[in-house]
């Protein structure tokens, strides 16, 4: 008798899963997912930034200026992230974005150490 009262509450367990939960697809269409709000917040600009140089020390340099433009979304005053845009940009072959990026990297820093090497540059 036991082992039928076991076997009763086994069978009702198991048939009171939870179904199962199915995600819905993503957004295909840009115009409607909800533009990203940037607001100051340094901490997330600097974990950008490192996340920007891990990848452009594998070489993939549109992975890491994807990041350092998001680091100046997160912190517009954060040289280096100008700074290492630029560079990225500039491996990329984007002289025009490299440019600009150098030029605000050099507005933030003008007495950085390398101001004479990025005006070359430019």
């Amino acid at each position: 008798m036991a082992r039928w009262i076991c076997l009763f509450f086994a069978l009702t367990l198991l048939s009171q899963q939870p179904p199962p939960v199915t995600q819905e697809p993503p957004e295909e269409d840009a115009t409607l997912v909800e533009a990203k709000e940037y607001t100051f917040n340094p901490l997330q600009a600097e974990k950008e930034v490192r996340t920007g140089n891990f990848y452009a020390k594998k070489g993939n340099h549109k992975a890491a200026s994807l990041r350092y433009q998001e680091a100046t979304k997160w912190n517009p005053g954060y040289a280096e992230a100008w700074l290492r845009l630029g560079e990225s940009l500039e491996k990329r072959k984007e002289g025009k974005g490299a440019k600009e990026a150098y030029a605000k990297y050099l507005e933030l820093a003008p007495d950085a150490k390398n101001a004479a090497l990025i005006k070359k540059k430019l």
